[in-house]
């Protein structure tokens, strides 16, 4: 039984669209008054769940956790505020995490897919090319209509970052994704790199730290996304500085990635380049991290859309509802205006999902 619950609003149901008050009744949004008296009045700035679209719900720096430790990053997520996960890449399986109304909903990408020995140890599938295609089949029909491959990594032997798997390999493990109803993506943080994902027809760019102007017009007009995780973004420094020694050309090029980062957001949005926002939680960041991401993204390409990337057309993104009428209530409500005050974002009063209460104020703290 679900009480009716009035929300005193305003109600941002998109970027600029904005209702005085709404109602949460039978678990779903509704702006008609109901019949039955209000149980309870939500006060304060209600916008949908946000989401976090590139997360690792159920993975650890050195691999797969247990099921209290998975249950623990999805809980941080909800205390964020974040009530939608695109999971993209975990060694656990997370199916049960489905099966609970207590934490995010979660859209899983199954195993990343590196090259062997060209990624960090114990977290992903190693193959080499030959096997990418039948591994992408596998990997496609265990997650939820999204496939991650890991597409560059340092190549110790060159001493500095370069594509993992060769152009031909890409262009058929994609097409055998898409055959099999599925979307790809791709880690990728060097600029060659990116011309081989577009050639091969990829869906969503991860990180995309080796952005050039050749490639905006590309993406924009064949609508492939970027996630920039700048949170992660932030870690270039120290990775920088720890392979100094052994390899200075790789040190440099990483250095000098992270600084252009926010340049690159910036020159990607006004190309007309989709941007979603995502932590990279689940490895060196913590869980529960979005508003530190949507901060990030604000500083490149302003409040209004950086919370956009965070939540309406994210949402849009992964088909995920809204707060039309008729929606599940998963919403979270803030004291200020994000449009205005991104900084709102890190201390949700409440968030629910289907109208029920899971996390709140006392609960945002990261994991």
């Amino acid at each position: 039984m679900h009480d009716v619950v009035h929300l005193a609003g305003p109600i941002l149901a998109g970027p600029a669209d904005e209702h005085p008050e709404a109602w949460i009744a039978g678990g779903r949004i509704t702006y008609r008054r109901p019949e039955t008296p209000a149980a309870a009045t939500l006060h304060g700035w209600v916008l949908p769940g946000l989401v976090d679209a590139h997360c690792h719900v159920g993975l650890l720096p050195d691999g797969a956790p247990d099921d209290a430790a998975a249950l623990a990053h999805a809980r941080a997520e909800a205390a964020a505020g974040v009530l939608l996960v695109r999971d993209c890449g975990s060694p656990t399986d997370t199916r049960w995490l489905q099966t609970r109304d207590d934490v995010p909903r979660l859209v899983r990408a199954g195993r990343h897919l590196a090259r062997s020995r060209r990624y960090l140890r114990g977290l992903a599938l190693e193959i080499e090319p030959e096997d990418l295609v039948e591994a992408v089949v596998a990997q496609a029909r265990a997650g939820d209509g999204w496939v991650k491959l890991v597409a560059d990594w340092i190549d110790r032997d060159a001493g500095d970052l370069a594509p993992t798997f060769p152009p031909a390999a890409l262009r058929e493990a994609v097409a055998a994704a898409h055959a099999e109803g599925a979307r790809v993506t791709a880690h990728t943080f060097a600029e060659e790199t990116i011309d081989h994902l577009l050639d091969a027809g990829i869906d969503c760019l991860e990180h995309a730290t080796g952005l050039q102007e050749r490639h905006l017009p590309r993406l924009a007009e064949a609508g492939v996304p970027i996630v920039p995780t700048l949170v992660n973004i932030a870690t270039f420094p120290d990775i920088a500085a720890r392979g100094e020694a052994k390899f200075p050309r790789y040190a440099a090029h990483m250095r000098a990635l992270w600084e252009r980062r926010h340049e690159r957001v910036a020159a990607a949005h006004a190309a007309g380049v989709r941007i979603y926002a995502g932590t990279d939680a689940g490895t060196v960041i913590a869980h529960g991290r979005i508003a530190d991401e949507v901060a990030e993204l604000a500083a490149a390409i302003g409040p209004v859309a950086a919370v956009d990337a965070a939540c309406w057309a994210a949402r849009g993104w992964l088909g995920a509802a809204g707060l039309a009428e008729g929606d599940p209530a998963d919403l979270v409500v803030v004291g200020e205006d994000p449009r205005a005050d991104v900084g709102t974002l890190a201390a949700p009063l409440h968030v629910l999902r289907d109208g029920q209460r899971i996390a709140g104020a006392a609960e945002a703290a990261a994991v």
